[in-house]
């Protein structure tokens, strides 16, 4: 199994610097930290290019 480095699709920070969360999306696994899961949540558009279909994605 190959060891995947984790870090924020956001500000790529990594485990070793901040708590992550885990998601999956179209069935790939991302990461991202507490600072930017309100992007996710408030305004997904803003992670297109690095999240494939962010601009599908509607604000809660």
């Amino acid at each position: 199994m190959k060891n995947v480095e984790k870090t924020c699709i956001v500000c790529k920070r990594g485990e070793k610097e901040i708590p992550l969360v885990k998601f999956d999306f179209l069935e790939t696994h991302f990461w991202i930290c507490p600072q930017h899961i309100p992007v996710i949540i408030h305004d997904p558009e803003q992670l297109k290019g690095m999240l494939d279909g962010a601009e599908n994605l509607k604000p809660a």
